[in-house]
Order: structure tokens, then C-alpha cells, then sequence
């Protein structure tokens, strides 16, 4: 069957141009494309682009590919290079059916030798976004796959204060392998930025069907980070599946980098898995040091919400108690500094930063919107300052919405529990701070191991505290501070030597030098202090034994961390050798004063001299100490002191 003649025309028709446009392309190549290709992308971009060497063309469905020789492509006016990209080579392939929806995407790019240099300037302006305006985000090539040929790139944010600038090359393991291995260095955010490492040939770019292998060790300011494993999509980071290590001097100079707020914290290290799909982070099965402390567990980052939401379950087999300090406010080595630091009693106050005892260093606050946690912690062991008889420690820590809140709070404290619920709403400046504290079966002996007399002293404490305050430190927060604090020692025994030296009763405590020290009934103690901008004013201070009865009053000023309390004895029993003056404790917090009246004492020795001049036998009269006679009842005494400075008002 033969065509007709007007089909066979028809076919002719179609197929001269076919010929025409075959005859073309063997004749001059596909060199012709350049002149438009070039127009056209100054059209649309306001930037030069320029072609070199011959255009080779692959037909394929969906995805022609395209080489090409030299090639660059210019920055807009603003940038501080000349050219966004120059290689000495271009291979291209295109994605024809999302070009046909003016969409540029490219499967696969490979470039020899190129030079790439992006840069973010201001008013949200970026290098690699293809408007004139460069502020389109959706004007810019989507590429899936890369293959750098050796080269180098560097990235500018002026605004960022971020500066790098990284050398790549191509290495050859196997005949069937060749990897890339890199070096950068610069600025990030400010810090000092070195990186080293090596990955497979390809760049998964959007790539989220094809992990990457990476490798790299780099440092940021000061914190070190390792990772060993693969990333899927470099760009979206869609998966990611590291062995990652991590070190730095302070977990809080994380959040320049994360963007989520960690406590400030001493030296760390830490190593563990690391995995990320979807908007959960999870890095699990980590160890490490805080500190002289270790710390283990698993930590879980979701960034779906509102907020980053993490959870965290810690654990550690010896907590060392100083590197808690931080997270409180407090300076390393405080207490020993501030006690060398710390000036006499009649020194005008506040004092200065190094001679103050109570944290003040301040709560970053304005970071705690950042994320909402839920953390726990445990420590079996709990090493600590030299006659500070901690034992166990329990915390739940929860931050929502920058209020932060620590409850439980529980350490084991000389045979006994210390429990404490912990606000802080950081949503007030200065932070508004609720604490209340209770202790439960404290026992005196082991409370302070360290001083002798004690260590024959038996007795439980209890005791509560309850406080709100405001401020941006922990030394802030109680200078402010209204409430109330508490402590009763509800019967025991005690070191007879001990309570004759607070009576001042010579004679006996010449005795007791002598023959040995002796127990003696404990039978009330009590401290009771009304808190009120941070001043504790004695409501009750009483300690009373078989020998003497010991009355407090006074103050403790929390803002100047000065001391004004007066001991007063009352003596059960005929002493024949006493010194009677009141007792008084000044000072600061770091390096109080304990002292005498000394007129009073001065007094009675000179009346003894007196006396002892007329008689001999007169000379111990003004020392002699008749005391009550009895023993007095504690509620009674409670009262009576609870009474005594409105009376003394009248």
C-alpha cells in the first residue's frame, strides 16, 4: 500500500525541518545555544553568565545531559567577589518536565576545578537566589546531586559575623572508589572556625534516597566536635545517623550553634549515638565528663513544636559537688576566696564581688525560651567539700514556657534528707524565685564531722524554709527575699565541754580539759527567723542543755551578708569561775567574728582584783556564776524569747 501524494507531502513538510535542524547540529554543533542561553540569564538575572568551550547535548527522557568547557557566572554588585561560580568544566543534567513548569532542577552537577563563593548581605539579599533583587527564594537551581572536581568555596554574613573559606579535593582510594576530602577555616557566628574530614565523591545535596559517608573533626570557638557516619540530604539534614563526640569548656556556649539553651556547666566530654529523622533528635547511650564528674544517659530533641521540646534521663556514679556551682550562679572556689577576700566587720558594705559567699553570677534567662525540658538526674555518689556530709542526689528539672522548675530536689545530708521544690519564672525581669526546703532527720554529730567537740554531740534536726524573692542571681534572689526559716532539735546529747566554752565557765572547762569531755542532755534547740527583704530578724534562738541556756537575738542581712547575733547563757549551776558577757557573732558570711564584751569581762576582773585586795578569799565573788538553779521549760523559754523584743519596744 503506497501513500497518496498529498500525505507524502505532508510528511515532507515535517520531516524538512527535522533534516534541516540534524544538518545544523552536525554542521555547527550546539555552540549556537550559547549567545541565548547568555542573553537570557541577564535578562532574568541582571548577571553575566559566560559559556566557554563547546556545548555537548545527550538526549535522554526525562533528563538530557549537557556539557560544556569553562564557565562563570558573576555576582550581583553587592557581593564582595566578582564571581558566584567559575569551573574549568560543567556537567549538567536537566529535569525536563519540571523545567516545562519554569522550575530549574538538576539531578546531577559536576564541576572541575570550581571556585564557588555564596554570600548573604543585607536586607535579606543572597548570592545564589536568581532574581534581580537576589530576594526570591523561590528563584534559585535546585540541585540534588554534586560532584566537586577539587576547588574551593567560601561563604560571607556579615551580619552573622561568619567568614569561611574551605579547600576540597579529589582522592582515589580503589579504582572504583574516589572520596573527597576537605579543610576549612574562618569565622562562625563570631568564633573561630577550623574543620578537617573526608566523604563520598557525591554530594547529596536534596539527595534524601542516598546517605552520605562523612568524617570530620572541627572546632567552633571552643567546643570540638567529632562525627563518624552518614547524613541524608546536606541541605535538609532529612536523616542523619553519628557517632558524635563532643567537647567544650561550657555547655551553654552551645546555643550560638543549636539555638537551644543549656545550663553553664565546667569542661565537659561526652560521646555517643546520634540520630535524627523527621523533627526528632535523639542522642543516645552518651558518656562523659562534667567536670571531675561523670555523666551517662540518652537525651531527646523534638523541633516540631512551638519550641524545641527535649527530654533527658542522666545518671552519674560520682557527682563532684563543685561542678554544680555553675548551674547555681556560683564562682569556683568561692567560699576559700571570699573568706581571704573578705573585709573586717566595720568595712563599709555590699561587699565586693570576690569576698561574697552567695552565687551571683547571672541566670541567662533569655534563653530559656528557647526550649521547654524535662530532664532527670541521679548521682550514687557525691564527692564533696571536706566535712560536707552529702550523700545521694535526685532532680527532676521541667522548663516550660521559661519558667523553670525543680521538683523533686533531694540529697541525702548527714544521715538525713534534704527536699527542696525550686521555682524560677524567667518570664519577669529581674526572675521571680519561689524556694521551699525541708529538712528531715539531720543528725547533729554528722553534720559537722570536722569539729571535734561534735563529733560527741547526738541529736536529729529538722527543719523548713520557705522563701520567695526576685533577682537574676541566687544572691539577688535572697537580698530581696520574704518568707520564713526554721530549725528544731527535737532532744539528744551533746559535748559538755562544748556548751561550758560557750558559757564561759572557766573552772569547768579547766576541768573537763583534764578528765575527758562528757555527754550531756540536748533538751530543746530551736532557730526561728522571719524573713523580710532579705533580712533574717530571730523570732527564736534557743539551745538548751542540763548546763547552760543559750537566748540569741539579732539579725543576718542577706544583701551585705553581714552578721549581728547575740548569745546570751544562763547558767543552771553554780559556776566558781565565769566570765558573764554576751556572746557576739559579726562579721560576713564568708569571715564572721566571734567575740566577748570586753568592758563587762574587764569589769569583773578588775572587781575581783578589787575584792582579792581587801580579802583573798572576796576575789572569786565577781566570777562566781549562781546560774537559776533549775531546769527551765523549753516552750517557756520559747515564748519568753518570742516575747522579749516587744517588751523591750514598750
Amino acid at each position: 500500500m503506497t501513500l497518496s501524494r498529498p500525505l507524502k507531502w505532508i510528511a515532507a513538510l515535517l520531516l524538512v525541518p527535522v533534516l534541516l535542524a540534524v544538518l545544523f547540529i552536525a554542521l555547527f554543533g550546539w555552540n549556537w545555544l550559547r549567545a541565548p542561553v547568555e542573553q537570557m540569564t541577564l535578562d532574568k538575572t541582571g548577571r553575566q553568565l559566560v559559556i566557554g568551550g563547546d556545548i555537548k547535548l545527550k538526549f535522554g527522557w526525562p533528563r538530557p545531559h549537557v556539557h560544556t568547557g569553562a564557565v562563570t557566572f558573576a555576582n550581583p554588585a553587592w557581593a564582595s567577589e566578582k564571581q558566584m561560580i567559575s569551573a574549568e568544566a560543567l556537567d549538567i543534567t536537566i529535569d525536563l518536565p519540571q523545567l516545562f513548569l519554569r522550575h530549574i532542577v538538576l539531578p546531577e552537577v559536576r564541576l572541575k576545578h570550581p571556585v564557588i563563593f555564596l554570600e548573604q548581605g543585607s536586607s535579606e539579599r543572597k548570592n545564589w537566589l536568581l532574581d534581580l533583587n537576589q530576594q526570591d527564594d523561590s528563584a534559585s537551581i535546585l540541585i540534588d546531586r554534586l560532584t566537586l572536581d577539587q576547588g574551593r568555596i567560601g561563604y560571607d554574613d556579615a551580619a552573622q559575623k561568619t567568614h569561611i573559606r574551605a579547600e576540597l579535593s579529589t582522592t582515589s582510594a580503589t579504582p572504583e572508589f574516589s572520596g573527597l576530602t576537605f579543610g576549612a577555616q574562618g569565622q562562625y557566628k563570631g568564633l573561630a572556625l577550623k574543620a578537617q574530614g573526608s566523604g563520598g565523591p557525591v554530594l547529596g545535596l536534596r539527595d534524601e534516597s542516598s546517605p552520605y559517608p562523612l568524617k570530620a573533626d572541627f572546632s567552633v570557638g571552643d567546643t570540638g566536635v567529632k562525627i563518624n557516619g552518614s547524613i541524608t540530604s546536606l541541605l535538609k539534614f532529612s536523616a542523619l545517623d553519628l557517632q558524635l563526640a563532643l567537647r567544650g569548656n561550657n555547655l551553654a556556649q552551645l546555643f550560638p550553634l543549636l539555638g537551644i539553651a543549656f545550663p553553664p556547666t565546667r569542661a565537659y566530654t561526652t560521646e555517643g549515638h546520634l540520630q535524627h529523622s523527621g523533627t526528632s533528635w535523639r542522642y543516645d547511650k552518651f558518656s562523659g565528663r562534667i567536670g571531675s564528674s561523670d555523666v551517662a544517659g540518652s537525651l531527646q530533641i523534638n523541633t516540631g513544636g512551638k519550641r524545641a521540646a527535649m527530654q533527658a534521663e542522666l545518671t552519674s556514679k560520682v557527682l563532684d559537688l563543685a561542678d554544680l556551682a555553675p548551674l547555681i550562679g556560683a564562682r569556683p572556689g568561692r567560699l576559700q576566696a571570699a573568706r581571704k577576700a573578705a573585709p573586717a566587720a566595720q568595712t563599709a558594705l555590699p561587699l565586693p564581688a570576690q569576698a561574697r559567699v552567695l552565687p551571683d553570677l547571672p541566670f541567662r534567662a533569655e534563653h530559656w525560651d528557647s526550649v521547654d525540658a524535662e530532664v532527670d538526674l541521679s548521682a550514687t555518689t557525691i564527692r564533696r567539700a571536706k566535712g560536707l556530709p552529702l550523700a545521694d542526689l535526685t532532680v527532676h528539672l521541667s522548663l516550660h514556657d521559661s519558667v523553670l522548675i525543680l521538683d523533686p530536689l533531694n540529697f541525702g545530708l548527714a544521715g538525713g534528707q534534704l527536699k527542696a521544690v525550686i521555682s524560677l519564672d524567667g518570664r519577669h525581669d529581674p526572675i521571680q524565685a519561689k524556694a521551699q526546703v525541708w529538712a528531715k532527720e539531720i543528725q547533729l554529730a554528722k553534720l559537722l564531722p570536722l569539729v571535734t567537740l561534735n563529733k560527741t554531740s547526738i541529736g536529729r534536726i529538722n527543719g523548713e524554709l520557705d522563701l520567695v524573692g526576685s533577682g537574676n542571681s541566687v544572691g539577688h534572689m535572697l537580698a530581696s527575699a520574704n518568707g520564713k526559716f526554721g530549725l528544731v532539735v527535737d532532744g539528744g546529747l551533746v559535748s559538755k565541754l562544748l556548751m561550758e566554752e560557750v558559757g564561759l565557765h572557766l573552772w569547768e572547762i579547766l576541768s573537763l580539759n583534764i578528765t575527758g569531755d562528757k555527754q550531756i542532755k540536748l533538751r530543746c534547740a530551736v532557730a526561728d527567723f522571719d524573713v523580710h527583704q532579705g533580712i533574717m530578724q530571730t523570732k527564736a534562738l534557743v539551745f538548751d542543755t542540763e548546763v547552760t541556756t543559750i537566748i540569741g537575738s539579732g539579725n543576718i542581712n542577706l544583701a551585705q551578708e553581714k552578721l549581728d547575733l547575740t548569745l546570751n547563757q544562763k547558767t543552771k549551776s553554780t559556776s566558781p569561775l565565769a566570765l558573764h558577757s554576751p556572746i557576739y557573732v559579726r562579721g560576713t558570711l564568708a569571715k564572721p567574728e566571734v567575740g566577748v564584751d570586753k568592758v563587762r569581762v574587764a569589769a569583773r576582773a578588775l572587781g575581783a582584783i578589787a575584792l582579792g585586795i581587801v580579802n583573798p578569799f572576796l576575789t572569786l565573788l565577781p566570777l562566781l556564776d549562781a546560774g537559776p538553779g533549775q531546769d527551765s521549760n523549753c516552750a517557756e523559754l520559747l515564748r519568753e524569747t518570742r516575747r522579749a523584743p516587744k517588751d523591750n519596744k514598750k
